[in-house]
């Protein structure tokens, strides 16, 4: 008896699905996709409970017939390969023919699609890849692509989807990526029955960056001249070095319109800024990329998750060219930008150019400390003196002799035995952190703000900080939900002498959510370690106060270190020195 049987075909296109479908995100990627294939100039996208419930993307793109209709939801139909050539010169996002039918496999399908000099549309239904349906339908050209239910047929792996709030932020995410993508179509999204946002056409990248990113942050874009050269054309914007964040979540780049994360256009990103980058940080920027299509491989994973560079170094030294003549410019005015050249020749509105595949999504973040508009300066109430705090390990600072300061960031001090270096910021870092300990929980801890600060986030970002906010109200930052992706921040830590709100818990964020740490993100030791150490960053040394702030410090339980295990004080020995100079014994 034969041991090898051919799949089944429902079977099939459920292993398919598991390639190309991953979560409700994935379905809302490929069906866009398919949408700016047909040429749509408007796409709507409406998810209910995460998209689990239903996802539905409408369009006013080419339509499909009958027949064509049908042929979608066979595997490996497609209309945008005809030869094997036409794999070596792929301009649309699709063209495997996976997407469709993989969908329609794991979830309650509907299609219905009408071409514009149709006189009647077709209304397809399939359950879990079996056909139910075929009919006419009176709708608008486009085609409007409904699945409810996802994975209803495979609870394997719907258990394995995450909260409703996380997937919703998935897909804006994704919407985003495509808004960004192709500025000249108009995107709305609507989720639950209430509209998220809806980005109108704009006619340059630069007025779809400042719709996503926001009028004020935009204004200190530092644009990006195109730059051409052996086949690559490169333009863009980057924000300055200041803005420099962890991760590579705020780096958009598309490349022929896809987008894409690639090793080599990262580091090019920070070659560019040439050492001008915290150690560990990346650049923000949106960067559209055009090469000849024969030049790069997207065939590479069936998600298009990797693409493969024939010249990487091409692209290097074009992103790198630009980098250098936009960072030379002046940026002290908004850049005025003339309208980008359009990409590609126009996209052929074949029949069943509504097929597609997937696209490779970009973990990208917006910039955290986007600026507060229209808004007064925010402050924190004056604090009352207080006395200071018994100490705790019965000892006293050590009779230090102050003599000066190197390069206004070390103390220089004399000791009983030799010469000590004394690092300010690290103390109050062992100073804040030991104070956030024992204030951990307690109401008194808190400092609420005269005005509130708002902060809009990337909308993954979002979800989980709310999802967290009771951990942070332990640590006495408070935060709300003001509406859209936007948080409100009431508190902060009394014992933190913090200036600019935004930006301290800008990188804090930045940080907790995206810094390379294991386990529990949000535990009451990280978050007080985290807290502490961005404060004492922000506080310039002064000689004055180091009488004081050593007094502090020796009443800690661990004066020596701070809670990353950094030294606040270090001792060079006479001996030591005498060595060092030569006197000491051979």
């Amino acid at each position: 008896m034969a041991k090898i049987r051919v799949l089944p075909d429902i079977l099939a296109s459920q292993v398919a699905a598991g390639e190309v479908v991953e979560r409700p995100a994935s379905v809302v990627k490929e069906l866009v996709e398919n949408s700016i294939d047909a040429g749509a100039r408007e796409v709507r996208v409406d998810v209910d409970k995460g998209g689990t419930a239903l996802i539905r993307v409408s369009d006013d793109g080419c339509g499909m017939s009958r027949e064509d209709a049908l042929l979608s939801l066979e595997r490996h139909a497609t209309s945008k390969l005809r030869t094997a050539g036409d794999l070596a010169a792929i301009r649309t996002l699709g063209f495997r023919g996976e997407a469709v039918p993989s969908i329609a496999s794991v979830s309650r399908f509907r299609m219905t699609t009408r071409e514009a000099d149709a006189v009647a549309g077709t209304e397809i239904v399939v359950d879990g890849g079996k056909l139910r349906d075929v009919r006419d339908a009176g709708c608008a050209p486009g085609t409007v692509i409904e699945a409810r239910a996802l994975f209803f047929n495979l609870p394997a792996r719907r258990k394995f989807l995450r909260a409703e709030s996380t997937e919703s932020a998935h897909i804006e995410h994704q919407l985003r990526l495509h808004a960004l993508a192709a500025p000249g179509v108009r995107f709305r999204l609507r989720r639950d029955e209430r509209e998220v946002f809806d980005l109108p056409p704009s006619a340059r990248q630069l007025d779809r960056v400042r719709q996503l990113l926001g009028t004020d942050l935009a204004r200190e874009l530092i644009p990006l001249p195109l730059t051409h050269g052996h086949g690559v054309r490169v333009e863009g914007f980057v924000l300055p070095a200041s803005h420099a964040r962890k991760g590579r979540r705020h780096q958009f780049v598309f490349l022929n319109g896809r987008p894409v994360e690639e090793a080599v256009i990262s580091r090019a990103l920070a070659e560019g800024f040439r050492g001008a980058l915290p150690d560990g940080t990346y650049p923000a920027a949106w960067l559209w990329i055009e090469i000849e299509p024969t030049l790069v491989d997207v065939n590479v994973h069936p998600a298009k998750r990797e693409i493969r560079l024939h010249r990487p170094l091409d692209l290097k030294e074009a992103i790198i060219g630009a980098l250098a003549a936009g960072l030379a410019k002046p940026t002290g005015r908004p850049p005025v930008i003339p309208a980008a050249p359009t990409a590609f020749p126009p996209v052929p509105t074949t029949a069943a150019a509504s097929v597609s595949a997937a696209t490779q999504p970009v973990p990208v973040r917006p910039v955290f400390h986007q600026p507060q508009p229209e808004l007064p300066k925010w402050t924190v109430p004056e604090k009352q003196p207080q006395e200071e705090p018994p100490a705790r390990n019965g000892g006293g600072a050590p009779g230090f002799r102050i003599m000066g300061m190197l390069k206004g960031r070390y103390v220089i001090m004399e000791g009983e035995d030799g010469l000590v270096l004394f690092d300010p910021r690290a103390a109050r870092e062992r100073i804040f952190y030991e104070t956030l300990l024992e204030d951990a929980g307690q109401h008194a801890g808190a400092q609420a703000l005269l005005i509130p600060v708002l902060m809009e986030l990337d909308p993954r970002d979002f979800d989980l900080l709310l999802r967290e906010r009771a951990a942070l109200a332990e640590a006495a930052v408070e935060v709300e939900d003001f509406g859209g992706n936007t948080i409100q921040i009431r508190s902060l830590p009394a014992c933190l002498e913090i200036g600019d709100p935004r930006e301290f818990i800008g990188g804090l964020l930045d940080e907790l959510l995206h810094g390379p740490v294991s386990g529990a993100r949000f535990t009451r030791e990280r978050l007080a370690r985290s807290l502490a150490a961005r404060a004492a960053a922000l506080t310039a040394p002064k000689l004055e106060e180091t009488s004081r702030l050593l007094e502090r410090l020796f009443r800690c339980d661990l004066p020596y270190c701070t809670a990353a295990g950094r030294p606040t004080l270090t001792q060079f020995s006479m001996s030591e020195l005498d060595r060092r100079f030569g006197l000491g014994k051979a």
